[in-house]
């Protein structure tokens, strides 16, 4: 690995890591987001706060903040610290150092890496996700079913990301467990009712 490759990871890492969610909440007087709801960083959670726009700021930064790193890192350390710099993001997002490596889902941080690095796989990760939340309102099956349609794309694709979106999309599915063992139970809430 090069030098240029660490510095690309370690970008990533740091933009990825900022709890916007987080931040946001305490900004806006809201307390301390962990001790609300199911206590994730994530938009969903932030939307139990009673905030919409403080749930959808959160998820456009979460997005945006992966898409900024792997953009930064094209310019200044050359196209082929792309993957570095969204490996960074999406880890950091996962397991941000400041908050004990215990972050967000990882959703809408994939969606902003698919918004950089493979746009057609980005726009049916939209349409997935979109199309779920408004029909079955459950947003970890929303954003799990996303996340897997990231690397089924780019399978159809032929693209030369399928294996670090397969990985991606496991990790993803790896901090949706509890989700996964409440949908399993039946106790899932959907959006608007109570904490997932």
């Amino acid at each position: 690995m090069t030098r240029e490759m660490l510095f690309a990871l370690a970008l990533g890492y740091l933009f990825g890591s900022i709890p916007f969610g987080l931040v946001l909440t305490r900004l806006a007087g809201k307390g301390d987001l962990r001790d609300i709801g199911s206590g994730n960083i994530g938009a969903t959670n932030v939307l139990r706060t009673g905030s919409k726009l403080l749930a959808a700021l959160t998820l456009v930064l979460d997005c945006l903040k992966a898409t900024a790193a792997i953009v930064l890192a094209r310019q200044l350390f050359g196209d082929e610290t792309a993957v570095f710099a969204a490996t960074g993001a999406l880890v950091g997002h996962l397991y941000p150092v400041w908050l004990k490596f215990r972050g967000g889902k990882g959703a809408a941080t994939l969606f902003g890496i698919l918004i950089a690095l493979l746009w057609q796989a980005a726009i049916v990760y939209a349409v997935v996700w979109i199309l779920l939340l408004l029909t079955i309102r459950i947003s970890s099956v929303a954003g799990m079913s996303a996340a897997i349609s990231a690397p089924v794309t780019a399978a159809i694709l032929h693209s030369p990301f399928l294996p670090m979106l397969l990985g991606f999309a496991v990790l993803v599915l790896w901090k949706h467990r509890e989700n996964i063992l409440r949908l399993k139970r039946g106790t899932e809430p959907r959006i608007g009712k109570a904490r997932t």
